[in-house]
């Protein structure tokens, strides 16, 4: 390959060599830079004749301190200057996306994560309720739950019973659990292991949703201005405070990409929009009679409510971009092929799939599904993670019941499992009637159930349903994967067959032994002194 490479003088080498990660290449990083700096370099690129390492050296390497130290806090006053002059004064959004930033949000509720993850163009880690037990408490004591004073001390008498019997069944379940699955060839820790996920997996379901877990994001200047916004609209006190910090953090590392928050014009009058948005939907919501179930524990469900094209079209879609004729041409003719053509058609385009990450082409997205489900709260908070998708939730009640897993009836420990869900209820009830509704859903356990709406495109589709249907995942979870893919199979049967890694065996099973006995199989390697897991151990499988 031939490119040209540009010449630096010793001088420029020197300014350089700090902030990018080569200077003879034409793939490069930026390094040891602000994020403003990062995104007003790009700005300007976008305007600019030469090189980013030229543009650099011409307009923004004055600003650096002596001894080649990174941009202070300050960030540089030509790259703030150029930024606002681009940004908040001609509006260009596009530059807030090419800078972004790590925040840790630690000790939130999980109400809040789902705040926190609402947004798509981000990435979130979050704490996982699997395999981690909340049965220690916090530093200065306590149980893992949010408080605050308006909620009382009631409430804190009530999180910590179910907390107390959240813990103290955790070495029952696990006993009856080892006895239920003795260890047989695999390694002790990986059966360990896997005992102890299993008695997490069907407790998590007392955790309440006002359980602190820690919630890493990384994510652009766009992405947390929308964020920002979202939290200082709503109606929480913990949101409000979160979006305060996360403001004040960003103030300190990328103060350019958030400035238009604090502004009354800007971020004053988004923040009202949302607000009165969100006001006059309910008070719709209350004038037509929507704001109760018509029905108590209508149960677990999960119902297409609509589909969008058909398989002919998601065919023609995925000829589209290596034909040179129109879609309408294309569709007729495949219109016209029989059943057998379209047959071998859809196998070509989806191919030999060796493993679930690999998934057909666009054309896939021609197609669209949207579910309504009804699933207990721990399920949801895992579906709602996918990204690519539109996930629209009720708020969590009681209206909905709760459920218990069957499990638990075998390992004797049902009663106080329901016992923890009725103080849950109650607590609930008494908020509500204190005036305080809004606060109310803290006081709920996971398994509760909750309503909520999922619409994705065919090739979303597969990839949600063969990851969440995986013997690995919770069994809550599976079971609405499971039926989301049976649901498509009537509608859609090619479709659903192009999703060759679904599991949709229901026997009873130890969820994450293969994976810990996959783990332990990889330490093994590494200490051997080789980078490769023995056969069969792929994480691709």
């Amino acid at each position: 390959m031939i490119y040209p490479v540009e010449q630096f003088t010793a001088e420029e080498e020197a300014l350089l060599g700090p902030h990018f990660t080569n200077t003879d290449r034409p793939v490069f990083a930026l390094t040891n830079l602000p994020e403003t700096v990062k995104g007003a370099l790009f700005a300007r690129y976008s305007r600019y004749q030469g090189t980013l390492r030229r543009l650099y050296l011409d307009e923004f390497a004055a600003e650096m301190p002596e001894g080649g130290r990174p941009f202070d806090g300050e960030e540089g006053k030509r790259a703030a200057d150029l930024y606002d002059r681009i940004f908040v004064g001609y509006g260009d959004d596009s530059i807030a996306q090419v800078g972004g930033a790590h925040i840790a949000c630690e000790w939130v509720s999980n109400i809040l994560t789902k705040q926190l993850q609402r947004g798509r163009l981000a990435a979130y880690l979050e704490q996982s309720t699997r395999y981690i037990p909340y049965d220690r408490e916090m530093p200065g004591g306590g149980y893992r739950y949010y408080r605050e004073d308006v909620l009382g001390e009631p409430y804190a008498r009530a999180m910590d019973e179910v907390f107390g019997i959240y813990s103290d069944l955790i070495p029952r379940v696990e006993a009856w659990a080892a006895e239920r699955w003795p260890r047989g060839d695999e390694p002790e820790g990986a059966w360990k292991s896997s005992i102890r996920a299993k008695a997490l997996d069907l407790l998590r379901g007392l955790l309440p949703a006002s359980t602190m877990s820690h919630v890493g994001v990384f994510a652009s200047g766009q992405a947390y201005e929308q964020m920002l916004l979202r939290l200082m609209a709503s109606p929480l006190p913990e949101a409000r405070d979160f979006g305060g910090m996360i403001l004040d953090e960003l103030k300190k590392v990328m103060p350019s990409f958030v400035a238009r928050v604090d502004r009354p014009d800007r971020g004053g009058e988004w923040i009202s929009y949302l607000t009165e948005r969100r006001q006059a939907t309910e008070e719709w919501v209350s004038r037509l009679g929507l704001d109760r179930s018509s029905t108590e524990d209508p149960g677990p469900s999960v119902e297409l409510i609509e589909v969008r094209s058909s398989e002919a079209e998601i065919l023609a879609s995925g000829l589209f971009e290596a034909a040179g004729v129109s879609e309408a041409e294309t569709r007729a003719r495949v219109e016209a092929m029989d059943a057998d053509e379209r047959a071998g058609l859809m196998a070509a385009l989806i191919g030999n799939r060796r493993n679930r990450r690999h998934r057909p082409g666009r054309g896939f997205e021609t197609a669209s599904y949207r579910f309504e489900i009804v699933s207990d709260y721990g399920a949801f908070r895992d579906l709602q993670r996918h990204r690519i998708l539109t996930c629209q939730w009720q708020t969590l009640s009681p209206d909905l019941g709760a459920w218990v897993p069957e499990e638990l009836e075998a390992a004797g420990v049902a009663d106080e499992y329901r016992r923890a869900l009725e103080i849950s209820g109650d607590e609930y009830g008494r908020l509500v009637e204190s005036g305080a509704p809004e606060l109310a859903p803290y006081a709920l356990c996971l398994g509760y159930r909750i309503r909520y709406v999922l619409d994705m495109n065919a090739r979303e589709a597969m990839q949600l349903i063969e990851l969440r249907s995986g013997r690995e995942g919770h069994p809550t979870y599976r079971a609405v994967a499971i039926a989301m893919h049976r649901a498509i199979a009537a509608e859609h049967p090619s479709v659903a067959a192009a999703m060759e890694f679904v599991d949709d065996s229901e026997e009873e099973r130890l969820e994450r032994i293969l994976s810990e006995v996959r783990t332990h199989a990889k330490q093994q390697a590494v200490a051997a002194g080789t980078t490769k897991a023995p056969p069969g151990m792929s994480d691709l499988g």
